[in-house]
């Protein structure tokens, strides 16, 4: 059964799951079953399962959280290597998902120097995920040498959370289950930005790039990305220079700090960083001009579990998205 025909039934299952009808949905027989042999298409051809798999591996990031959250532990996934708080391989989400399911950690992959394809193969896998990921050609041939390989639909590192979701249950032989997950972390967003009206209709963007040291250049991610396609959910739009930069199909751009008034309708600026970046850029004669700086609703995040889950994942949209929007609210109210 090709991956079209799966993705027409899963998202027409979000659609209705999403108006309130998931119980209604998961009594409907075609979206329980998943016929075999699997064909799952991406931007590296074809992969066939030919069975549903019992052990699920998953390379790169934040793929494994699918399996978790779907109830099922794989048998190894990639150690964290960014926003890890007590240096144990596990972001705090990942943790506590396996300790409601009674579990400790399986083999955890190092990627420090990319893919430990012997690690891989260690685990004896059924099947590898990597719907979200930076995989190339060579990659793709090794590890599908040990199992079968879910793989990215188009570009590297440009499937969102939702697809994330959708493409690595198809491979685990849950679709349904995995379109129940995305509507009802749908569900849970709307949910949390019903409660904070201040969002709605304010304007947002992700900054990348701002050197305490150097405030020569504004870096920012563009509507492709998911961080800012999480400020929409939440009700946020986004200013004409995401929106022009967006349009190229790009996942980032920058101006120069000469441009600055190109950002004069950026209400709320959202960046890593700490006090000492708001500080040199209220001190900066062209970044104090920002709104976001001399309102204050600038939201810095550090290198924090926080901050790492501002690029939303199946299970860290749940754990930090009450905390996260807070912050967000909380610039709103400054907005003059």
């Amino acid at each position: 059964m090709p991956i079209s025909s799966i993705s027409t039934l899963t998202r027409a299952f979000f659609r209705i799951s999403h108006a309130g009808l998931i119980a209604c949905v998961l009594s409907v027989a075609p979206l329980q079953a998943q016929e075999y042999p699997l064909e799952i298409q991406h931007a590296f051809g074809t992969t066939v399962i030919t069975q549903k798999p019992v052990r699920v591996a998953s390379v790169a990031w934040a793929n494994h959280e699918v399996p978790l959250a779907l109830g099922v532990v794989p048998v190894g996934f990639a150690a964290a290597n960014f926003g890890d708080d007590d240096n144990n391989g596990l972001l705090p989400w990942v943790e506590a998902a396996l300790n409601d399911l009674g579990a400790t950690a399986p083999a955890l992959f190092d990627e420090g120097d990319g893919i430990d394809f012997e690690a891989v193969a260690q685990s004896a896998p059924d099947v590898i995920l990597a719907a979200y990921s930076g995989l190339s050609q060579s990659d793709y041939d090794t590890l599908s040498k040990i199992a079968p390989v879910v793989a990215y639909p188009e570009t590297p590192w440009a499937t969102d959370w939702r697809d994330m979701i959708l493409l690595n249950s198809t491979g685990m032989g849950m679709a349904a289950e995995g379109a129940a997950l995305v509507g009802q972390i749908e569900t849970e967003i709307a949910q949390t930005a019903a409660r904070f009206p201040e969002l709605a209709g304010k304007s947002a963007m992700f900054v990348t790039h701002l050197n305490p040291m150097n405030l020569s250049t504004i870096g920012f991610y563009t509507d492709n990305d998911t961080r800012v396609q999480l400020f929409h959910d939440l009700g946020l739009v986004s200013p004409a220079v995401i929106k022009n930069a967006s349009e190229s199909g790009r996942f980032s751009g920058q101006i120069s700090v000469e441009n600055v008034d190109m950002l004069q309708d950026a209400d709320i600026l959202v960046t890593y960083g700490t006090p000492e970046l708001l500080e040199k850029m209220s001190e900066n004669t062209l970044t104090a001009r920002l709104p976001a700086v001399s309102q204050k609703s600038l939201v810095l995040l550090g290198n924090s579990p926080l901050g790492t889950a501002a690029n939303p994942t199946p299970l860290s949209i749940s754990w930090v998205l009450e905390d996260y929007v807070r912050l967000l609210a909380n610039a709103a109210r400054n907005v003059k």
